[in-house]
């Protein structure tokens, strides 16, 4: 996947994030980091984005973020509830401002009932706001999942400044 795609959106959320006075941070299970990656590829991102998180297992989530492991366990990692948790946890252990996490099945396996592969959960949490969630149902093969995963990121994000 060549990051340079998201160049634009990246740079424009970094304009953003600059104006506001605010910090970034990531919190990542399908994407792997690539949410990350996208936007400390360009210079001078450093103004703003304050760290990420590859929370890939269900360990890291609950150690790396505060996920309650009795959330995992009710709804399953790929869910609202835990991707607004993980979200929140970014926040909890960062000095970011705003925050997003995305949890999802990439594929090629990894589908169970009632979500199949493409299904991703997307949050955004802001300080002294309500955290969202949204599911997004994807197609293609895992890379075009993962790379929709973090367009739909850098969207959201940036509509969050809008």
């Amino acid at each position: 996947m060549a990051l340079t795609v998201f160049e634009p959106a990246v740079l424009a959320l970094g304009d953003a994030l600059r104006a506001h006075a605010t910090m970034l941070a990531t919190a990542e299970s399908c994407t792997g980091g690539l949410i990350a990656a996208a936007c400390t590829a360009v210079a001078g991102s450093s103004d703003w984005f304050e760290r990420g998180f590859v929370t890939y297992s269900n360990a890291a989530k609950t150690e790396l973020l505060g996920v309650d492991a009795a959330l995992i366990q009710a709804f399953g990692a790929v869910s609202a509830e835990v991707a607004r948790a993980m979200a929140e946890g970014a926040l909890a252990h960062s000095k970011a401002g705003i925050a997003v996490a995305v949890t999802g099945i990439a594929g090629p396996g990894g589908a169970v009932p009632g979500k199949p592969v493409g299904t991703v959960w997307f949050a955004l949490a802001r300080r002294g706001e309500t955290t969202v969630a949204e599911r997004l149902q994807l197609g293609g093969d895992r890379t075009a999942v993962r790379e929709q995963t973090v367009a739909h990121a850098l969207k959201r994000l940036l509509e969050a400044f809008a």
